[in-house]
């Protein structure tokens, strides 16, 4: 029996998709509403809106796209999923960055980088020595 009138291969690719981001059933929070707009009178007496919320984050969403309760169920899992698989992308991404970061400033210099640098502060000494006064010679 399908939970929510759609073919098995989508319902078990929702469900390991739930699995692999770590969220079950029981950190969702599912309320009907009705919906608005177009769809006509159907729309406007039956709650087939969905509003779900992920407890444990607090993110949420409301889908309405289709007349139908049991496809804005689906649908509405798969946009939640999608919003909190790009946040946890967003820290996985940030925290990769931050651990390159650091390895480049722990990383050793070349023997070329070593002899530029140290040419460079030998031209600085020479411009600054070059800025000193001079001493006047007394008569």
């Amino acid at each position: 029996m399908s939970l929510f009138n759609i073919s098995p291969e989508k319902e078990k690719a929702l469900s390991e998709r739930m699995e692999r981001l770590g969220i079950s059933e029981n950190d969702l929070r599912e309320t009907f509403i009705r919906s608005s707009g177009p769809g006509g009178q159907k729309v406007n007496k039956t709650s087939s809106c969905v509003h779900l919320v992920h407890v444990p984050s607090g993110l949420f969403v409301k889908c309405q796209q289709s007349r139908s309760q049991a496809l804005n169920r689906f649908l509405a899992r798969r946009l939640l999923l999608d919003r909190i698989e790009r946040i946890q992308q967003g820290i996985i991404q940030a925290e990769k960055q931050q651990r390159e970061k650091i390895k480049r400033q722990k990383r050793r210099r070349s023997r070329r980088a070593k002899e530029k640098r140290l040419e460079l502060k030998h031209m600085q000494s020479e411009k600054k020595s070059l800025r000193s006064k001079t001493s006047v010679p007394m008569e």
